[in-house]
């Protein structure tokens, strides 16, 4: 009797389970329907955490090499200390080229890191990419990211818009960088407005200084300073629908907005009190000389460039000698628009791993080590600014994360005939006096139809 005592027990006790239950075993099912419903519907990224793909492998190809791929592959450790995944990076300097090689002969790589938002497209509209909005949680990507980077990877596909890829790491190109200890000493002030950098210009000439440092010599790829000009112009003088069907070869470089764009170029550039040498110096001072002017004596004081322009700096220049601030607003309806460069992770491989590996890239905290040692900027909301040790990379990041819109650069969406072909050698043949503005823009417009 006292064995069937022990054996009726759970028996006895089992009603007012159910009753603290809920009361009855219908709701008790629903109850563990309800949980088998919660455990079905994590994210690939909570399962991986759950380590339910340890000892997975995802691959993953890009253009970085040496110092910049070992930062990345470092930056993937957080991720595979906590999943188990082994993730492997490739890099090449001929990713462009071997990219389509791979994926059209089978052996594309899970991810592939893209530095041209034209050449996703292409694989893109091929139907060669995965979506990730179909298994993204988007409310949260869209709550992470500028919807403007959200804008730049919907692309085209056989079957209509997909979400081609996730921004990973970013730059900025709408920079004026000074001569930090000269331009606090004559008292100057950060302009916030085009007409305050117009007033300080005139500023600096009263002083008998030359404003503006500006070189387009880069061998091969000449003029390509110019074109970034015209870009972040073009994007505070008109609506973003422009800019982008500029970059489409739908607004021709005929039109009145991109020409006005070109004559607000023209009125810093061809003034001979604004640039050190006058414009006929432009064409034949390389980039790098433009850099140095900044620190030489009697030098200029600006010098607008993306954010590696410290790179260019004379040897032995110290953070505190320099700063930089974000190229102002033109036209208020236009807001604060940043002109930008950076990667975007694609995925060629729907495997569940992959999918987790790629929704870590929508969070902060994909790029935290690297932020940490130095030399990225992280596109995410959730990227903290304490998380940047150099004044560069925080100050990058603040600028972007303050934008209203970001664009990529125009002229790196274009085919190439354009954008490192007519673009670039339109505008140097303009800037050294070789033809005007409208023959400049025909010029430029006519690499469309070659």
């Amino acid at each position: 009797m006292h064995q069937n005592r022990k054996w009726l027990a759970p028996l006895l006790a089992f009603p007012f389970v159910l009753s603290a239950c809920g009361g009855s075993a219908n709701e008790l099912a629903e109850a563990t329907a309800t949980s088998a419903g919660n455990e079905a519907s994590k994210s690939p990224l909570e399962e991986a955490y759950n380590g339910d793909y340890k000892g997975k492998t995802v691959t993953v190809y890009g253009k970085m090499i040496d110092i910049d791929a070992a930062k990345l592959e470092r930056s993937f450790k957080a991720f595979e200390d906590k999943t188990g995944v082994d993730v492997q990076y490739e890099g090449s300097q001929q990713f462009d080229t071997t990219i389509s090689v791979r994926v059209d002969g089978g052996n594309a790589p899970d991810i592939a890191n893209f530095s041209q938002p034209g050449l996703l497209a292409n694989f893109a509209e091929a139907g060669k990419v995965v979506d990730v909005s179909t298994f993204l949680d988007m409310d949260k990507v869209k709550a992470n990211y500028n919807q403007s980077w959200l804008d730049m990877t919907t692309m085209d596909s056989p079957s209509g818009k997909i979400m081609a890829g996730i921004w990973h790491r970013v730059s900025a190109k709408s920079l004026v960088w000074y001569n930090k200890k000269e331009f606090d000493a004559a008292g100057y002030q950060v302009p916030n407005t085009w007409d305050e950098l117009i007033a300080l210009s005139n500023q600096m000439v009263e002083d008998g200084i030359s404003p503006w440092s500006i070189g387009i010599e880069s061998e091969a790829s000449t003029g390509w300073v110019a074109t970034d000009w015209i870009e972040d112009i073009l994007l505070r003088t008109t609506s973003l629908d422009n800019y982008d069907k500029w970059t489409q070869g739908e607004l021709p470089f005929t039109s009145e907005e991109v020409k006005h764009a070109a004559e607000l170029l023209s009125d810093i550039w061809f003034n001979p009190d604004y640039v050190e040498g006058g414009v006929k110096s432009i064409v034949s001072t390389s980039v790098t000389d433009a850099a140095n002017s900044l620190f030489e004596p009697n030098g200029s004081m600006m010098f607008k460039m993306p954010s590696f322009a410290n790179s260019m700096f004379p040897q032995g220049t110290k953070t505190d000698d320099y700063d930089f601030f974000y190229f102002p607003p033109i036209d208020e309806q236009y807001g604060k628009p940043v002109l930008v460069g950076g990667e975007i992770m694609a995925m060629f491989n729907d495997r569940p791993e992959v999918r987790a590996l790629m929704e870590y890239f929508t969070t902060g905290e994909s790029l935290k080590s690297w932020i940490e040692e130095g030399g990225v900027v992280s596109p995410h909301k959730d990227a903290d600014l304490s998380w940047y040790t150099n004044k560069v990379d925080r100050g990058v990041a603040e600028i972007i994360q303050n934008a209203d819109t970001v664009r990529f650069d125009a002229s790196d969406l274009m085919p190439a005939e354009v954008g490192s072909g007519t673009f670039w050698k339109g505008m140097t043949d303009y800037v050294g006096g070789a033809v005007d503005l409208d023959q400049a823009l025909n010029e430029i417009q006519a690499g469309w139809k070659k």
